[in-house]
């Protein structure tokens, strides 16, 4: 048997208790399985690490999986600021950060992305981590936001910016598709970036906000 790359990389680690507990909590739900990738999770909690955050933003809560792996690289004090749509989205992620003993660094907001970012946005808030993984046709808005809302040097990190193949496939040209690939562009061109877009799992975006 020949194992994808993918595979072979997560079966270097171990199962992680509060990760699996996220992700059989998701699937007993009966919510779609769209967690972050077991990789770009530990990915995630190193970036975070490695940029000292102590204020993030996630776009997207889902179960709580990406909402564990930004809270466990938060620097001391540092609190996870957590966006979605759904309320029942939003309490099962909150049972699974308790359980994995990270329910007092996350705030939730409930309701449109959207106008919970411009809410954010007239507070004056400032983050220096953002987590983008909700709606695909929202991602060029959420990016600006995120820019806007962006401590000097911070970290912005887009998921699933391949779409499973749609994305470079041209035959594809619906709403999600355009906007991802308009979200992409911006990523590679913006001269308030530096960016990288890493291919592996379904495609994560990179980006730091310049300091100048």
């Amino acid at each position: 048997m020949i194992m994808i790359d993918e595979q072979y990389v997560d079966s270097l680690y171990g199962e992680d208790a509060d990760l699996m507990r996220a992700k059989q909590g998701i699937a007993a739900q009966g919510m779609p399985d769209i967690s972050v990738a077991d990789g770009y999770g530990r990915l995630l909690t190193m970036l975070v690490r490695m940029n000292g955050a102590k204020e993030a933003l996630e776009v997207g809560a889902l179960g709580g999986y990406s909402g564990i792996c930004l809270a466990r690289g938060l620097a001391e004090g540092g609190r996870l600021t957590s966006l979605e749509l759904k309320a029942e989205y939003a309490d099962l992620a909150k049972l699974h950060m308790t359980a994995a003993g990270l329910g007092e660094k996350v705030d939730y907001m409930i309701g449109d992305a959207r106008e919970s970012l411009a809410r954010l946005k007239e507070a004056g808030r400032r983050f220096d981590f953002f987590f983008i993984d909700a709606d695909k046709e929202g991602y060029p808005i959420y990016l600006n936001y995120a820019i806007a809302l962006a401590n000097p040097g911070a970290v912005i990190i887009g998921d699933n910016v391949l779409l499973r193949g749609r994305t470079t496939n041209l035959d594809k040209a619906g709403p999600a598709v355009q906007a991802v690939r308009a979200f992409n562009q911006q990523i590679a061109d913006d001269p308030r970036l530096m960016s990288t877009v890493l291919p592996g799992y379904d495609g994560l975006a990179i980006a730091i906000v310049k300091s100048s």
